[in-house]
C-alpha cells in the first residue's frame, strides 16, 4: 500500500513539473510572432516631414514598425530610384512575423509639374499602385492603400483640394484589388476646413511668416525632390501636425485591421 501510494505521489509531482516547465512555452506560443508594419509613402509621411513617425510611436514595443516613406516621392520615382527594393527585400523575413502591413500613400509627387516625379493619372498613377498591390500580395504581406493626406491651403476660408482625383485613383485600386483603403484625403480635409486656415497653419513645421499667401503654384514650387525642409508651408507637418494626424490615420486603420487594437499602446488609446 505504502509503495503505491508513494508511486501515486510521484507521478503527481513529475505532472506538475512538466505543467510548470511547459508554462514558458505556452505563454510565448500564445503571444505569437511579433507584428510589422512597414510605411511607404511621400514627405506627408516621411520621417521629419510627416506623420509616420508619430504613426510608430503609437504602438507597443512587440509592433516592428518601419518608416520607409521619403520626401518628394511619387509612385513612380519611388520605384524607379530604387526604394520599393528595400522594401522587396523585407518581405523575405516575413515568415518571422505573425502579420506585415503595409501601408501606402501616394499622390502629391504624382501631379504634373514635378520633373522626374509625375505621372500620368489615368495610365501610370493607378498601375504603379496596383503593381505595389499585387507584389505585396505575392509575398504574403496584406496592403492598405491610402489617399493623400490634404494640403493646407485656403482661398478666403475654403480649403483648397487639388489632389481628390488621385485620392479617387487609389480607392479604385483598393476596390478592385480587394484590399482595404483609408480616404485620409477626404478625413483630413474636412478636418482642416472645419479648424480654419489660423488653427492648420499651426500644424506646419514652423510657425508662418507675417504675411504668407496660400496658394497652389507656392505649394508645387516647395514640394521639391529629397526632405523636406524645416520651413513654414502649407504641406508638410511639425510635431503638433504629425501627433494630429497619425491620432486620424490610427483611428482608421484600427477599423480597417482591427486585430492591431491589442498592440496600441495605452496612451494612443
Amino acid at each position: 500500500m505504502k509503495s503505491f501510494l508513494r508511486s501515486v505521489a510521484l507521478t503527481a509531482i513529475s505532472a506538475m513539473l512538466v505543467c510548470a516547465c511547459s508554462q514558458p512555452r505556452q505563454a510565448e506560443s500564445q503571444s505569437g510572432k511579433a507584428v510589422r508594419i512597414i510605411l511607404v509613402g511621400d514627405s506627408t509621411m516621411a520621417t521629419k516631414s510627416g506623420y509616420g513617425d508619430a504613426l510608430c510611436q503609437r504602438f507597443k514595443p512587440d509592433v516592428t514598425c518601419l518608416n520607409l516613406a521619403k520626401g518628394g516621392r511619387s509612385s513612380g520615382s519611388y520605384r524607379a530610384e530604387g526604394s520599393w527594393e528595400v522594401v522587396q527585400k523585407l518581405m523575405a523575413s516575413n515568415a518571422q512575423f505573425s502579420q506585415t502591413l503595409v501601408l501606402i500613400q501616394f499622390g502629391h509627387n504624382d501631379q504634373p509639374g514635378k520633373l522626374g516625379r509625375s505621372t500620368d493619372l489615368a495610365t501610370e498613377f493607378p498601375v504603379n499602385m496596383a503593381g505595389y498591390v499585387d507584389e505585396l500580395q505575392a509575398a504574403g504581406a496584406q496592403t492598405v492603400l491610402l489617399t493623400p493626406l490634404t494640403r493646407r491651403s485656403f482661398k478666403g476660408t475654403q480649403l483648397q483640394n487639388d489632389l481628390r482625383p488621385w485620392a479617387d485613383a487609389s480607392i479604385k485600386v483598393a476596390t478592385g484589388k480587394h484590399v482595404p483603403s483609408i480616404d485620409l484625403n477626404a478625413i483630413s480635409y474636412k478636418a482642416v476646413q472645419a479648424m480654419g486656415e489660423a488653427e492648420a497653419d499651426t500644424l506646419a513645421m514652423a510657425p508662418p511668416p507675417s504675411a504668407q499667401p496660400a496658394t497652389a503654384t507656392d505649394l508645387a514650387n516647395i514640394e521639391k525632390a529629397g526632405a523636406a525642409k524645416s520651413a513654414f508651408d502649407r504641406t508638410h507637418l511639425g510635431n503638433k501636425g504629425a501627433t494630429y494626424f497619425s491620432g486620424m490615420v490610427l483611428k482608421e486603420l484600427l477599423l480597417v485591421a482591427p486585430a492591431l487594437q491589442s498592440h496600441v499602446s495605452a496612451e494612443s488609446k
